[in-house]
């Protein structure tokens, strides 16, 4: 009877490469699942379905716009989760902070502390803070609002208008997305991914800085 074997030494040589290959492989899908939960949530959320590039993972990036070139005015309507009717024209002449977000998204729980840090702090200077919610029913947002102690109001958009809308004046591209408002209504600046409190409370005291209620150059009318 013939039989024919493989050596022990080609056996273990071919286990070896195997298991280099698959290690690799293991290697490369956690580095690009990190990047993915660390520079910002799945376009499924809308924010980047409705730019026209598609979308877009946010990490962290500023863009600012001189008063003479910003877009608006913005005017964001809607209902928070207390079933409270929201219309940011109610907050005339106020710096206005828009925050896009859900509660499984990694990037919105981390910078969560920082945006209610902010939000009690520069209250008294007129700055009011506003979430958009782009996924959740009104238990699982409740629940982040009560786990973060959250003490500004957030919109439902689950169907999307709120963040169609704002795409119209300055792209969101991602989530978490954070977008300053002046006092007129008109977009200041934008964070794309987790925002660095350090950098939104600079962001903010340099709109406050220029004042409220001046009219703008730039496209739009003023508020």
């Amino acid at each position: 009877m013939n039989t024919t074997c493989t050596p022990a030494s080609v056996a273990t040589g071919a286990t070896t490469r195997y298991a280099l290959r698959r290690r690799r492989a293991v290697v490369a899908l956690a580095a690009v699942l990190a990047v993915v939960l660390l520079a910002g949530c799945a376009a499924q959320s809308g924010a980047g379905q409705a730019v026209d590039q598609g979308y877009v993972s946010g990490d962290g990036s500023v863009r600012t716009w001189d008063p003479g070139d910003r877009e608006g005015p913005v005017r964001v309507t809607g209902t928070d989760f207390d079933g409270k009717e929201v219309d940011t024209d109610d907050w005339v002449a106020d710096v206005l902070v828009l925050n896009t977000w859900y509660a499984a998204c990694p990037p919105c729980r981390a910078e969560a502390p920082d945006l209610v840090t902010l939000a009690g702090q520069l209250e008294a200077d007129g700055v009011r803070f506003l979430g958009i919610n782009t996924e959740d029913e009104a238990p699982t947002a409740k629940a982040f609002e009560r786990t973060f102690d959250i003490p500004y109001p957030s919109i439902q958009d689950r169907t999307g208008r709120v963040v169609a809308d704002l795409n119209g004046v300055v792209p969101l591209q991602a989530v978490p997305t954070t977008v300053v408002v002046d006092g007129d209504g008109m977009v200041a600046a934008r964070v794309i991914g987790q925002a660095d409190r350090s950098t939104l409370e600079t962001l903010v005291e340099d709109v406050l800085a220029e004042g409220t209620g001046s009219v703008s150059t730039g496209s739009g009318s003023t508020r």
